[in-house]
C-alpha cells in the first residue's frame, strides 16, 4: 500500500476552512478504502475530505519515519506541523 501525502493537483486547506469528515480513498481500485477490502493488489491511497475531495493536509504516518521521501515533498507548514506533533508526542 502507498498512502500519497500531498499532490499538486489536491485541494489546498486555509486556517478558515473547518473540515471535519475525512476518510481515505483508494485512486487504483476508484473507491474508499477499508482495510484494504477495495480491491486486490497495490493500493494507491488518498485522504479525502467530504467538503473538498482529495485533499492534501495532515501528514500521514508514513512521514514521521521517512519526512523527506515524499514526492512532492512536504511542505514547509506540513514539516513544522509534524515537527510540533512529534515534540509534543515526547513532550
Amino acid at each position: 500500500m502507498t498512502l500519497i501525502v500531498r499532490d499538486p493537483g489536491f485541494y489546498e486547506p486555509a486556517d478558515e476552512d473547518d473540515c471535519t469528515t475525512f476518510s481515505y480513498f483508494c485512486q487504483t481500485h476508484d473507491r474508499f478504502y477499508g482495510r484494504e477490502t477495495c480491491g486486490e493488489g497495490p493500493h494507491l491511497v488518498a485522504l479525502h475530505c467530504e467538503e473538498h475531495g482529495a485533499e492534501s493536509m495532515w501528514p500521514q504516518p508514513l512521514s514521521l519515519m521517512f519526512p523527506k521521501g515524499f514526492e512532492p515533498s512536504l511542505s514547509k507548514a506540513q514539516l513544522r506541523w509534524l515537527q510540533a506533533e512529534w515534540e509534543a508526542a515526547w513532550a
